[in-house]
């Protein structure tokens, strides 16, 4: 069999289909995992409480039931829960958006090979543009979105250390040149890997070099306002007509039924919904049905409010001081966490590459993600690629800090030059 090189390049072994495959696995393996590397919410118990309380009243008005499951909605999605949802962005943040400034996709990841692909690749004018990520490390979904090579030019961070333990990664603005072979620039906020949130200073920044180019300003909102809204630190959230911001119910604690949203100006929105109906039809039903009050009466902030940013905010201190005491001793460094569901470690001068620590946990069974996987469009030769890795903190406490444990021991034999513990049979 011959495939076309678009076979090729999606078939081909990747960082997001790797994480997909250990995730599968895991779940339905029988040996018992430490999932520190997936990004799975949380399952959080009064959040889910009100999960269940809508699914049932959507069962029992079969009316709204049978549409959610039995008719196709448009390729910009459910026309009610966009409109609640514009009034929502309207009221409570102040955007100016209407109903044609957003469009539903099949999840985020959907989003954003539609997005990219819209704005990078061969221009009509046979010219190469490239998606600019100002700040690297990023989400390791993006690295292969691109429908062609070259489809990203990534810039190094500049490195506060705020402890002896802590730091934080910062927009290098002196490095940060949009030049006319970029077609877009896209940052999440928070950061997916590293917990970091972009001040209001660095995106207006950005939103200022985006607009004396011309070009759009992506900001993914995965993790970010207002909803699921798990952000610890200040951050204005903040949209214009030069500006796309995607969002998601995934994090809210609904990543199956794969709903994403995007907010953008008119031609935009008219242009992937467009998309949209080449590639899927229709968007699902099923997740906009589901919270579609929710959204209406603006119940979905008080949720984000109460439940779910303290609930990750204490999960992430919890983790945090696991690691300050497991890895005492030990040459480490852990990004601040100001949001999202995941810490960065970083290991200087680790003596083996961020792959090989990653087979030696997974061997021990603890996953993780390999830090190389999140620097598309960076160069191989900075070595800080090969010393990071990322763990989540959404699991159970228990796992959490026995997969910590088990991190900080295999990262001291690897310090002290030992033999990775043998695998079992």
């Amino acid at each position: 069999m011959e495939l076309s090189n678009f076979g090729r390049k999606f078939s081909a072994d990747s960082g997001i289909s790797r994480l997909m495959d250990d995730l599968g696995a895991a779940m339905s393996g029988s040996d018992k995992m430490h999932m520190l590397g997936g990004g799975n919410p949380a399952h959080i118990l009064s959040v889910e409480r009100c999960f269940r309380e809508r699914m049932r009243h959507l069962l029992d008005d079969s009316n709204r039931f049978e549409r959610a499951v039995g008719e196709y909605d448009g390729p910009q999605g459910n026309v009610e829960f966009i409109s609640s949802l514009a009034s929502l962005l309207h009221n409570e943040l102040g955007w100016p958006v209407n109903a044609n400034n957003i469009a539903i996709t099949n999840g985020s990841q959907n989003a954003f090979f539609i997005l990219f692909n819209m704005f990078a690749g061969e221009a009509e004018d046979g010219t190469h543009k490239r998606i600019l990520l100002p700040l690297a490390p990023e989400y390791i979904g993006y690295t292969d979105c691109g429908l062609v090579n070259r489809f990203f030019v990534a810039k190094q961070p500049q490195i506060d250390h705020l402890d002896e333990h802590l730091f934080k990664y910062r927009l290098d603005f002196e490095n940060v040149h949009i030049g006319e072979d970029i077609g877009a620039i896209c940052v999440s906020r928070p950061t997916n890997p590293t917990g970091n949130v972009l001040t209001d200073t660095e995106i207006e920044q950005l939103i200022a070099l985006s607009r004396q180019q011309d070009v759009p300003l992506i900001v993914d909102s995965a993790y970010g306002t207002p909803f699921p809204n798990i952000i610890f630190t200040d951050a204005t959230p903040v949209w214009n007509d030069g500006i796309i911001v995607t969002m998601s119910l995934s994090k809210l604690g609904l990543p199956g039924v794969r709903t994403g949203i995007v907010i953008a100006n008119e031609e935009i929105i008219r242009a992937l919904s467009g998309i949209n109906a080449v590639l899927s039809l229709a968007t699902g039903s099923f997740g906009p049905a589901l919270m579609l009050d929710l959204v209406r009466s603006g119940e979905i902030l008080d949720i984000c409010k109460k439940h779910i940013r303290p609930y990750y905010e204490r999960k992430a201190h919890i983790a945090l001081q696991s690691l300050r005491m497991d890895l005492d001793g030990i040459p480490f460094c852990v990004h601040k966490p100001e949001g999202a569901i995941f810490l960065w470690l970083w290991f200087p001068e680790l003596p083996i590459t961020s792959e090989e620590l990653y087979q030696r946990l997974k061997a021990r069974k603890v996953l993780v993600i390999a830090g190389h996987h999140f620097f598309p469009g960076i160069g191989d030769d900075w070595r800080h690629q090969q010393e990071c890795i990322r763990v989540t903190y959404s699991q159970h406490e228990h796992t959490v800090r026995e997969g910590i444990r088990i991190i900080a021991d295999e990262v001291k034999r690897a310090y002290d030059g030992a033999a990775p513990v043998a695998r079992r049979a």
